[in-house]
């Protein structure tokens, strides 16, 4: 799976990357974690990086608290799954990130390591997103004693991550992996959603032991990226 990575690289080489601009000023994200927005780039938009909630609400899902927000979605079924399979068809996106973590069990406890690519360059993990719009509130009484709606809430814009087979590098850490597209498979995926992108990537990838502080969504910060000796 993918449930926590980063992205700090600078957002003028992230633009000039992915050949997109962002809209507003980006942080750097050193522990992106589930239900923060974050930057994507989305089939609709493929110019513009723009922010979406990490967690998935499906367009027809009435109630948003009630709402099972994933996070990841298996390669193997995105086009079956209900929660899924509309998004795969028409609402693809990119979630960029310069690197992720994934958890290895060691003497009863886990340790955590950041994965990155050999070259060290920010990447797309293939994503779906959702636009859900939130129902009318009804207030109030009309001339004929007709409730009225009290204007639309602003949509909630959404992403979850597809994940496959890991490759060699990770598949020492986790039994899943992001899918990290190539770079010229980039395109591809927002325009036509080839199932035979979702594959995993080469064993052209680095993986090294980081912080425990990791494990807290609330720690964001640059310690969170550098090497330490793994739990002996």
């Amino acid at each position: 799976m993918c449930g926590r990575y980063t992205l700090f690289t600078p957002p003028a080489d992230i633009e000039e990357r992915f050949g997109a601009s962002f809209e507003g000023s980006p942080r750097p994200r050193y522990n992106a974690a589930p239900s923060q927005s974050l930057p994507v780039i989305t089939n609709d938009a493929p110019e513009t990086i723009d922010t979406l909630e990490w967690g998935l609400i499906p367009h027809w899902v009435d109630d948003r608290s009630d709402a099972n927000r994933p996070i990841n979605a298996r390669a193997e079924t995105v086009a079956e799954k209900r929660s899924f399979r509309d998004a795969y068809q028409n609402r693809r996106c990119l979630v960029l990130a310069d690197g992720f973590y994934e958890w290895q069990g060691m003497n009863g406890g886990k340790q955590p390591y950041r994965v990155t690519l050999d070259s060290g360059e920010p990447f797309a993990m293939a994503g779906l997103w959702e636009r859900w719009q939130p129902p009318q509130k009804q207030t109030g009484l009309g001339e004929f004693g007709d409730g009225r709606p009290d204007g639309e809430a602003d949509p909630v814009e959404t992403f979850t991550i597809v994940t496959t087979e890991p490759n060699e590098v990770v598949g020492e850490l986790h039994h899943r992996m992001a899918v990290v597209l190539q770079e010229g498979d980039e395109r591809r995926w927002l325009d036509d959603g080839d199932a035979e992108l979702l594959r995993p990537y080469p064993d052209e990838m680095t993986a090294y032991p980081v912080s425990t502080a990791v494990n807290d969504p609330s720690n964001d910060h640059p310690e969170l990226v550098e090497e330490v000796d793994a739990a002996a």
